[in-house]
């Protein structure tokens, strides 16, 4: 062999090796969500005309502020809970049994915003999952068909409040008459609550109940204020919605805190997830709407019906359009120096709302068919390597397939990698070490269907490293 040909089989050999370590360097990109052909269809049901008609007959009760009449079947909060309540028991016939609907009141005692005891009545729509080891999981849904003025206690003013928040009641009632034909395997609350401008008092009764009844409320969604296309910044923007969740929990122990921060995860809350889980969910079944994720519990300084849940230990997020116009929020309705203010029906997009509606409903349906994410995840601390060792606890679901381990890089803020595992409850990822990287673990049923997923806590050792399989 001459040395030439010599020179040209080593340059081989050396290009053949280096293309196989970059192609095993290469980061397995994340499975997208199944595609579930049912989510498609639920997608494809929601309609913009029914949004807009919800809206407009909310609207028409003048006012729907709390303190407002209980008793006029034509003005005020308790025309609005009545009408409210039939339509839920409508959405319910096509459910063959499995949605109820109930009124859920309560007498608020007097405070900041509550001049006199006044009772508050939350609308509860609950559609009952069919799977034995998931119907103990509940997703809810909500918009708080309450209104305002400039003054949260005046209860006689024009309160049309057809964007805060007629836009996510009727985003929620949509959702709850396509889906209730849909039999799922976890239960879907759909829940048009009140007394959110006297200070979420209905959604902090609902959640109070439910910890009180122990119920697994593996997340929540609030849509408020998400009818407003045209910022009072000027910016149009139709495309995009904002979900905020919260990085620390809200009901984190000072124990829980000093674990986070010896191991980072500030980044990797419950909510966090969820969030995560709503953006690939929506790129996936509603690719033409971007899911703004936003780092926060909420806007700057403001709140909303999510954070009781927070406050309780349930994974949160609010849905939010892109650009608000104060103008048209929490104002009496009047034209000043040629400019219309109040909360008008004219100044809402019923078609972005229904965008919304979409990405709400794709993901309530991609967790109520999915498996529960993934129980007691651990990266077993103990071993110093660059190995990593992740174990969890098996899942009940009868459909379950198996588990992926998801991770990113650190700065990352959506999970970028995936490998499927097979049906185990440990795993190693060999030369990938825990400093480097932020693992997850979740689950996917026989249909392809994923959860959310877990992020691990540290545990340490006190069985030997998993050897049955690895990276």
């Amino acid at each position: 062999m001459t040395l030439r040909r010599l020179f040209v089989r080593v340059l081989i050999v050396l290009v053949i090796t280096n293309l196989s370590v970059v192609f095993a360097q290469r980061p397995q990109r994340r499975c997208a969500p199944a595609r579930n052909r049912a989510i498609s269809n639920i997608v494809r049901e929601i309609d913009a005309r029914n949004i807009e008609a919800t809206i407009r007959k909310l609207v028409s009760f003048g006012t729907r502020s709390t303190l407002s009449e209980q008793n006029d079947p034509k003005r005020g909060i308790g025309a609005a809970r009545d009408w409210l309540y039939s339509e839920f028991q409508k959405a319910a016939e096509a459910s063959q049994g499995r949605m109820t609907v109930e009124k859920q009141s309560f007498e608020q005692q007097k405070a900041a915003r509550v001049p006199q005891p006044t009772i508050i009545t939350n609308i509860v729509a609950t559609l009952k999952g069919s799977q034995p080891e998931s119907t103990d999981r509940i997703y809810v849904v909500s918009g708080h068909y309450d209104s305002m003025c400039s003054s949260p206690t005046d209860a006689k003013c024009d309160a049309p409040g057809a964007n805060d928040d007629a836009s996510g009641t009727a985003a929620v009632l949509e959702m709850a008459r396509v889906m209730a034909k849909y039999e799922f395997d976890a239960t879907i609350v759909f829940m048009a609550v009140a007394g959110e401008e006297q200070g979420l008092l209905g959604s902090t009764h609902f959640a109070e109940e439910a910890k009180k009844k122990s119920w697994n409320v593996d997340a929540m969604f609030t849509n408020d204020i998400v009818g407003n296309t045209l910022g009072g910044n000027g910016v149009r923007d139709r495309g995009a919605v904002r979900v905020f969740s919260e990085g620390v929990p809200s009901n984190e122990t000072e124990a829980e805190a000093t674990t986070r921060r010896s191991v980072g995860g500030e980044n990797d809350s419950a909510s966090r997830q969820l969030a995560r889980f709503i953006k690939e969910t929506g790129d996936s079944f509603v690719p033409q709407f971007k899911v703004m994720m936003v780092y926060r519990r909420d806007r700057y300084g403001r709140g909303g019906d999510h954070i009781p849940f927070l406050e309780r230990g349930y994974p949160a997020v609010r849905f939010t359009e892109v650009n608000e116009e104060f103008r048209h929020q929490h104002q009496n309705v009047r034209v000043e120096n040629g400019v219309q203010y109040g909360d008008l029906p004219q100044f809402v997009d019923f078609a972005y709302i229904a965008n919304v509606a979409r990405v709400n409903a794709a993901s309530l349906a991609a967790l109520a068919w999915a498996p529960s994410r993934p129980k007691g995840v651990a990266i077993l601390s103990a071993r110093l390597s660059n190995d990593t060792d992740l174990r969890w606890e098996a899942n009940k679901e009868p459909d379950l397939a198996g588990y992926e381990i998801v991770w990113r890089d650190t700065t990352s803020p959506v999970w970028t990698n995936s490998k499927a595992v097979g049906n185990v409850t440990s795993f190693t990822m060999k030369g990938m070490s825990k400093d480097n990287f932020f693992f997850g673990v979740r689950a996917i049923d026989k249909d392809g269907n994923r959860s959310q997923v877990t992020y691990p806590r540290p545990q340490a050792r006190t069985q030997p490293p998993p050897t049955s399989s690895s990276n």
